[in-house]
């Protein structure tokens, strides 16, 4: 399976640069597999789409600010983003320039006393007693097709309205259509809705660089499906009930839990040729070509579907990426 099966063209005004100020006004594709066809909509008609006792199943990841503005001691700019927490006030991290010096001190107050010392190429130690406080000087980490500062707005509209366990650097993006009322009017329909935790990390985003697919190595994320979660699943199961993933980050953490882990870390990665076990419509963005997710949404709603779909998408001007519209696949 090649690399270049999974590209398509997209013109770059078409990526979403901005988040809409109503969540719900969102466009909504629906691609529906068994009559091969392809709907277009708005995303505040999503609960028309789904079942009573159909379980909708968020991932309550939440951003951090972990994109971090620096300085060296002789003025140089630095900027750090944090991808994992190692142990205490040592993080692994992007830093740039790459030439920074392991050793080298990178200040992040004006007076100089906040600080990190660069222990190696791609690691960083802070020094205040608490590392948290770090965060209070970070940015929200926009993915870089976003080619703009973040602003305000963005601490509001990069994450969704039921973020609750800090530790993501990237937010889970199907969920950001939906607000507090859709949810509770999904709930008085008669649809059960259950959280679980992925940390979206580097893993996501890591570039296909082979051109055999199956060769590309996906790097661990961390999750958890809570016991009241479980039953809910379980449940659903027992009932013959449409379980619906809200993104592909809860996708995954739903196929892993259905290999028996509930939890702890998976690098699964889903490609075309995958056999799903347990989610049976997913609900998505649009994803960057030559990526993992767009292979997982080809795995679900089938490659030559999903390539049309895509393809409308274009020709309709649908707004794509992390900022842009959604896309449900029954």
């Amino acid at each position: 399976m090649k690399l270049a099966d999974f590209d398509y063209a997209l013109p770059k005004d078409l990526i979403a640069q901005y988040p809409l100020k109503d969540r719900e006004s969102a466009r909504l594709m629906v691609v529906k597999r068994s009559a091969n066809t392809v709907e277009h909509g708005i995303f505040k008609d999503f609960p028309a789409y789904l079942k009573k006792d159909d379980l909708l199943v968020l991932n309550d990841t939440k951003v951090l600010t972990c994109r971090l503005l620096g300085h060296k001691a002789t003025g140089g700019k630095v900027e750090i983003l944090l991808t994992k927490r190692r142990s205490g006030s040592t993080f692994e991290a992007l830093i740039q320039p790459s030439r920074t010096k392991v050793g080298e001190k990178i200040f992040f107050d004006k007076d100089n006393e906040l600080y990190g010392t660069v222990t190696n190429r791609k690691e960083i130690t802070f020094h205040p007693k608490d590392a948290n406080i770090i965060y209070e000087f970070g940015q929200v980490p926009l993915p870089p097709y976003i080619r703009r500062e973040p602003e305000d707005l963005d601490k509001e509209y990069y994450q969704t309205v039921y973020a609750d366990k800090e530790g993501a650097i990237a937010s889970p993006t199907a969920g950001l259509h939906f607000t507090d009322e859709l949810l509770k009017k999904i709930e008085a329909s008669g649809v059960n809705i259950a959280r679980l935790t992925l940390h979206v990390g580097l893993g996501t985003f890591k570039p296909v660089t082979a051109d055999n697919i199956t060769e590309h190595k996906m790097e661990q994320e961390f999750f958890q499906v809570p016991k009241a979660s479980q039953e809910k699943i379980e449940k659903a199961r027992n009932d013959k009930a449409r379980i619906i993933a809200v993104g592909t980050t809860t996708l995954r953490a739903l196929e892993a839990y259905a290999e028996g882990v509930k939890e702890g870390w998976t690098s699964l990665f889903i490609y075309p040729g995958y056999k799903f076990k347990l989610v049976d419509c997913l609900l998505t963005n649009f994803h960057l070509p030559k990526t993992t997710l767009f292979m997982l949404t080809c795995a679900f709603g089938g490659e030559k579907l999903i390539k049309q779909a895509y393809q409308e998408a274009v020709d309709k001007q649908y707004r794509f990426y992390s900022y842009g519209d959604a896309m449900l696949i029954i």
